[in-house]
């Protein structure tokens, strides 16, 4: 028997609204007053979504409890898989002693911590983001920059805020692939909508976690640095997503920003190196001469993800893969058992894509880099188990926090608050970034805010004869605001920094960040709705749009057999000259 979901369950739109917000404040509650560890928290918000759903919504008591069980299943696979995976890479780079002739490299680079975290946080991070997404770029970046023995809640915190720019354009731009296919706005022009709006936050973002880290006056001694990094990013983010398509520009942006720091820093330093102040002397100075390929063999676990993640990025490479190794199936008991308001079923179908998933890619990165940086697979396998007893329990705060996101949406509880907003009529498009930013919160991901709320966005925009792409743009912008605070967030980069227990501290953290840039976004798409049109791409027919695809007409197998060859020949050139080196 269908359930409908019930939009308005209190007979006043108002009032439905704010019951619905309960489950929402209670992870506020437990995060900024009771100071709560992550999995509780997320564990009683879930229970206080459940009692609602049941009890105010009338949903079954069956469909709840599967809802959530559906969640848990997805928070495990494929999002903790992803955080298992990058941070067992990581562990080996600590284990095999590889890490420390990373530190050496990066001082040598600059021995700053503010163009460190430029480097790192933001422009790494950014590039891990367009290739991988779904929690890997912090939990990476996070993990880097932990071992290079930044101040844990600051380095943390640090790779939440940068995270913020490039999450629209993530996973190869799946986001506004995802709100092209439900809007029917073509993609490209989706693309240039939120491509005229994210680059001003990604020439602002450098400067802005500096002065997080070292106040305004110590970001002012860098200045020359942080244009360089921001303008860099901005520009390449615009132009990539204003004229390739949306595939691209968190790729191209990361990479070419990390190479025009690198060169300005070249032939520039800054007067003064700044250090925390609770660190010990600085290292200034090498105290170790390290070759070209000890240089290379340290770094090889973060190339070879590069060069993998990169392929597993290509869609005829996920297609093959997919065909090859993937479990689909109906979630029993919850597939097309519930019915929102137009009588449209809700699939459940859960796909175990255990080849093409982005954890695998990170996974197989660190088993073909065991050996390249002196490990056998022995100790390998000791610290994969090191690392799961590491992960316990923010293994359980993301399975409960996707539990959550399953029960609130399913419930029709997400529902409501949205219809409240769409209700302010002319005043909607100050509150469209607003709608993304609560599914990024609720969900963790930019795909789901834009699944769940882009057909709401682009009707609403419709009525109120504002142009849909505003709005629909405006949802991806908005959500990458939410990324930073979305409880499965807050969780992988506490797993990654070792602050496991100290979520809470992490979200306080974050939160008036996220709050400020939100609002700043909603005066811009207001902006953009009603006095900047200029700025509107024109509408253009699916059938006139080129873009470039990232994709060419070969085959997936076959740029797997290159992929491999590749490898191949990077682990025989490390081992070939390690051993000349050592002659």
């Amino acid at each position: 028997m269908t359930w409908i979901q019930p939009v308005n369950p209190l007979n006043s739109l108002t009032l439905s609204a704010l019951v619905a917000l309960v489950p929402i404040l209670v992870i506020f509650w437990a995060l900024v007053i009771k100071k709560t560890k992550g999995y509780k928290a997320s564990i009683m918000a879930c229970a206080v979504a459940i009692l609602i759903a049941v009890l105010i919504y009338g949903m079954p008591v069956r469909l709840a409890l599967l809802s959530v069980a559906n969640g848990a299943l997805y928070g495990f696979f494929p999002i903790c898989w992803i955080v298992i995976a990058a941070v067992f890479l990581f562990n080996l780079t600590i284990k095999s002693g590889q890490f420390e002739i990373i530190k050496h490299f990066m001082a040598a680079v600059t021995p700053d911590r503010r163009l460190q975290a430029m480097l790192i946080a933001f422009s790494f991070g950014a590039f891990l983001e367009g290739t991988a997404g779904f929690g890997a770029p912090v939990a990476i970046t996070a993990a880097m920059l932990v071992g290079l023995e930044f101040d844990a809640m600051y380095a943390t915190g640090l790779c939440l805020i940068a995270n913020t720019v490039p999450v629209a354009f993530g996973s190869v731009g799946i986001p506004i692939a995802v709100a092209s296919q439900i809007s029917g706005i073509h993609e490209m022009e989706i693309s240039q909508m939120v491509g005229r709006t994210l680059p001003i936050l990604s020439v602002f973002t450098p400067f802005y976690l500096v002065v997080l880290m070292s106040g305004f006056k110590r970001s002012i001694e860098v200045l020359p640095a942080i244009l360089v990094s921001g303008l860099s990013f901005g520009l390449l983010q615009f132009f990539t997503s204003n004229f390739i398509g949306p595939a691209l520009p968190d790729i191209i942006a990361g990479i070419g920003s990390i190479i025009a720091l690198i060169v300005f820093l070249k032939f520039w330093k800054p007067k003064t190196v700044w250090r925390f102040a609770n660190e010990k002397s600085p290292l200034t100075t090498i105290k170790e001469t390290y070759t070209v390929n000890q240089i290379i063999t340290a770094w090889s676990p973060f190339l070879l993800l590069t060069i993998v993640i990169l392929t597993w990025g290509l869609p005829s490479v996920k297609e093959f893969l997919n065909t090859q190794g993937q479990l689909q199936f109906n979630f029993p008991g919850l597939h097309n058992s519930i019915a929102d308001q137009k009588g449209t079923l809700l699939p459940h179908v859960f796909k175990f894509n255990y080849l093409s998933a982005a954890g695998t890619a990170v996974f197989l990165s660190a088993v073909i880099a065991v050996p390249v940086v002196g490990l056998t697979y022995k100790q390998g396998t000791v610290v994969f188990a090191a690392t799961l007893k590491q992960l316990m329990f923010p293994i359980i705060t993301i399975m409960s926090v996707l539990s959550f996101a399953y029960i609130v949406n399913d419930s029709g509880i997400t529902t409501t608050i949205a219809l409240l907003l769409a209700a302010t009529g002319p005043l909607f498009p100050f509150f469209a970034p607003v709608l993304g930013w609560l599914g990024v919160f609720i969900t963790g991901s930019d795909t789901a805010s834009t699944a769940l709320f882009t057909k709401l966005q682009y009707v609403t925009a419709t009525k109120i004869g504002v142009a849909p792409v505003v709005t629909v743009a405006a949802n991806c912008s908005g959500g990458v605001v939410g990324k930073m605070i979305s409880p499965q967030s807050i969780a992988v980069a506490a797993a990654a920094g070792n602050l496991i227990g100290k979520e809470s501290a992490l979200f306080r953290f974050t939160l008036k960040h996220s709050f400020f840039i939100l609002l700043f976004l909603c005066l811009l798409v207001m902006g953009q709705a009603y006095w900047f049109k200029w700025i509107i791409p024109a509408s253009t027919p699916v059938a006139t749009v080129n873009t470039v695809a990232l994709n060419t007409a070969l085959p997936g197998y076959t740029w797997l057999i290159i992929l491999a060859l590749l490898i191949a020949i990077f682990v025989a050139l490390i081992k070939l000259t390690g051993r000349k080196g050592s002659a």
